[in-house]
């Protein structure tokens, strides 16, 4: 039965049958060529007797392997590669199928090449997911066929392999090189001008031409008989917040990525940043009930905990209740705090009735809401209308477009930070936010 499953006829041998066929048509009006189709045809079964032979024989065959990353990285492009090594006598021609996971909803992945003898061979492709969860790659099939073409033997490898996908580590470890680089700025992130000084006392020391006379500890000077200054680090270990809602409102999607996800890759690179700053770094997800809260630590394998939990996060199609969110903020969380908090309002009514919520937790903390541009509502807009519809389309995209700047501008007003985004520019923006804060000492 394993013989017979690996067997399959090649596309080759159909033309063949297809000439013999003629052959044998023509031969009613040509009658000598009536033996020599007979004869084609027992040269043909000997042919594909001997295919199966120089197919079969051998005791080793081919060797074939899937290289998958451990984990995958959400709405990245993610490297896959084949590896695989022919150990027959003779040239081989390969048909490759990599049965990839469902969720790609990809059926004509096919690959075709040739090798000679101990020849090894390697084919790398990308997959781009875009949904969090467990992903099964199943069989790598190796079809092989020789200079005949009239068969070809199935080689299967590999059978079944789940690949998680987490949010985006390698958006993470791109931000994560240029920070320690310094090269921050090659992605557009601005630098921003150091206001004033940081809070955090180091030591006192003494004065020396250059220092700042207005950092003079008089204090000190007296005691010591000689001009003394106090002298101040960056501040560190402050706790900053990544919140995350999870309701119906994040389920709209992007490039075929749900707002929930950009906010989730943006969270993860924001705090690996924050926390080669030095800063504390923790977690709240909620909708209508608080889903996840993780205290911030100043720990880089604190950042292994984020990531676990971020995988396991998805919306929900209830109203989020921001009522609960500030009880759960004004309950766990008692040190003045940055809080980076994602969602999206699409009307100003849906702001202004969270807008009590939203002033009470920034009375105590260092609050940023962070909302996004309809990008599909932005290309109506520049279209050229040719109909009256048309118009009507593009006037009331205009209105809702606005209501967003209203937003940012209602917020500004009372003193709450804003970020008004693109969902693909969301975690550039979020980090230059966050290193603004830093820099003027706004924590």
């Amino acid at each position: 039965m394993q013989f017979v499953k690996s067997l399959y006829i090649h596309n080759t041998f159909f033309r063949y049958i297809a000439v013999l066929a003629a052959c044998f048509v023509i031969s009613y009006w040509v009658p000598f060529l009536y033996p020599i189709a007979w004869l084609l045809t027992w040269v043909l079964c000997a042919l594909f007797l001997f295919d199966i032979y120089l197919l079969y024989s051998p005791a080793k065959t081919i060797t074939a392997k899937r290289s998958v990353p451990g984990k995958l990285s959400n709405s990245d492009y993610n490297p896959i590669k084949l590896e695989y090594t022919s150990h027959y006598n003779q040239k081989l021609f390969l048909e490759i199928i990599d049965e990839l996971p469902v969720q790609f909803q990809k059926r004509d992945f096919r690959y075709r090449d040739s090798l000679l003898k101990g020849e090894n061979g390697e084919f790398e492709y990308a997959v781009r997911p875009v949904e969090r969860g467990e992903y099964v790659f199943g069989n790598l099939i190796v079809f092989a066929s020789t200079t005949l073409r009239i068969i070809k033997r199935k080689f299967i490898f590999q059978n079944g392999e789940m690949v998680p996908v987490y949010p985006s580590i390698i958006q993470m470890q791109q931000y994560d090189f240029l920070s320690i680089s310094n090269r921050l700025t090659d992605l557009g992130l601005k630098k921003i001008r150091r206001i004033g000084h940081t809070q955090e006392f180091e030591q006192i020391k003494e004065y020396v031409p250059g220092d700042d006379f207005r950092t003079i500890n008089w204090k000190a000077t007296a005691k010591q008989s000689n001009l003394m200054v106090n002298q101040y680090q960056d501040e560190r270990s402050q706790p900053v917040y990544s919140i995350i809602d999870t309701g119906r409102v994040m389920k709209m999607p992007f490039n075929g990525l749900k707002l929930l996800d950009y906010a989730i890759n943006a969270s993860l690179a924001f705090s690996n940043i924050a926390l080669k700053r030095h800063d504390k770094t923790g977690l709240l997800t909620f909708s209508k009930n608080i889903e996840t809260f993780v205290p911030a630590v100043q720990k880089v394998t604190h950042l292994n905990i984020i990531l676990e939990k971020l995988y396991n996060v998805n919306t929900a199609f209830s109203d989020s209740d921001f009522g609960l969110l500030y009880g759960q903020v004004k309950r766990k969380i008692n040190h003045r705090s940055l809080l980076m908090l994602y969602t999206n309002f699409e009307h100003i009514s849906a702001l202004r009735r969270q807008l009590p919520y939203l002033l009470a937790i920034a009375k105590k903390h260092v609050l940023v809401v962070i909302f996004f541009e309809n990008t599909e509502l932005e290309a109506l807009i520049e279209k050229n209308t040719q109909s009256l519809q048309e118009i009507y389309h593009q006037t009331i995209a205009e209105k809702f477009s606005s209501e967003k700047q209203l937003m940012q501008k209602e917020l500004h007003k009372y003193g709450i930070q804003t970020i008004l985004t693109k969902p693909e520019e969301l975690t550039l923006k979020t980090i230059n936010k966050y290193l603004e804060i830093k820099s003027r000492g706004l924590l």
